[in-house]
């Protein structure tokens, strides 16, 4: 049964399919707990809210017996931490580059379980990131790979570059053996993160990471983390694209997740200048689309105002009159970034929001 849901799975285009008990105990509960307790998710208020269905997978479905595990792969061509050095181009996170793995993964995952269904008799559920469920623990229990000090899922295979889906089954299936930590004494993500986000090997604190920041955070960030973001406007690749396992990592082989010539290095001044219909445009089909023009253009203003080009400041100074306090604001910071002397006095019609981001920026 094994062999056949895997050769069902890999032609569908997964690169890898692995089993684990989703009945048996696990330590993933408390750690997550842990983490929620110490204020390390942020302002991701749904982790606290589900964190009791999120603490094992019978939480969430008393009868799941057995997790079948799925990985699909999306490596880039080649080494995506280059294009950091052009401050002028902003930074979109690998796994963004294509179409959405959402809507990708879940289609498959399906036609999947429904197989699976029929194969066993029993009821399936699938996953996709998007519920209580905790997938890496059940990948690493699953043997497809292990949680690395960056906390991210990897693959002695595929390196870092894995999307993960899971189908929850009633069924009993014979579990594969679960994969060993194979970090060592390695701490090459750790040093890399631009804003020391680990508060310890396997430990991550949301609050201080840029994918959090410029993904699920809605306001104004802290002074410090702008101007560690650099070019950075949508995640942050540091701590996956340094780890030495991806020396065995492979280019993705699925079209839908290739890079858009649109995302690869895009240039901060066409990015500027996206109204919510032009943005929504750029990035049909794409995560990015999910968090808004609005934050997306405050997390462009804040990579503008690294970049020390003077280009940019008429289009940065445009959008002090911007319809959205977040994006004004934001405005002010890059502009007093680019062209200190610039940016004067406010109005009397600076709404609150926005004067406190003036007074930080003339300070």
């Amino acid at each position: 049964m094994k062999d056949d849901i895997r050769r069902r799975a890999e032609a569908l285009g997964f690169d890898a399919c692995r089993f684990a008990s989703a009945a048996a105990p696990w330590a993933a509960g408390a750690r997550l707990e842990a983490f929620v307790e110490a204020g390390r998710h942020g302002d991701m208020g749904w982790m606290e809210t589900t964190l009791e269905r999120r603490a094992h997978p019978t939480a969430m479905w008393a009868e799941a017996r057995t997790a079948i595990v799925l990985g699909l792969n999306y490596g880039p061509d080649q080494d995506p931490l280059t294009a950091l050095a052009d401050r002028s181009a902003g930074y979109v996170s690998v796994y963004a580059r294509g179409d959405d793995y959402h809507e990708l993964i879940k289609g498959r995952l399906k036609t999947l379980a429904g197989q699976v269904a029929a194969r066993t008799g029993q009821d399936v559920k699938v996953f996709v990131d998007t519920a209580p469920l905790m997938e890496k623990p059940l990948a690493q229990r699953a043997g497809l790979g292990w949680q690395g000090k960056h906390t991210n899922l990897l693959s002695r295979d595929l390196g870092n570059w894995l999307f993960l889906g899971v189908i929850l089954s009633e069924a009993e299936i014979e579990a594969d053996e679960a994969e060993t930590d194979h970090c060592g004494s390695c701490t090459a993500c750790l040093d890399a993160c631009p804003t020391k986000a680990f508060a310890a090997p396997y430990q991550l604190d949301a609050r201080r990471c840029l994918s959090y920041l410029t993904i699920e955070f809605a306001g104004p960030w802290p002074i410090e983390f702008r101007r560690a973001t650099g070019s950075r406007i949508y995640g942050c690749d540091d701590c996956l694209g340094v780890c030495p396992w991806n020396k065995f990592a492979q280019g993705s082989r699925e079209a839908r997740l290739q890079a858009r010539d649109a995302l690869v290095s895009p240039r901060l001044a066409d990015l500027l200048a996206l109204d919510d219909a032009a943005f929504r445009a750029l990035f049909s089909k794409s995560a990015v689309k999910r968090i808004g023009r609005d934050r997306f253009v405050r997390n462009v203003l804040y990579a503008a105002g690294n970049a020390g080009d003077a280009a940019l400041i008429a289009p940065v100074r445009a959008l002090l009159t911007d319809a959205s306090p977040l994006v004004r604001g934001a405005a002010v910071w890059a502009l007093a970034q680019l062209a200190p002397g610039a940016l004067g006095e406010p109005t009397s019609e600076v709404d609150p929001d926005v004067l406190a981001e003036w007074a930080l920026a003339l300070a």
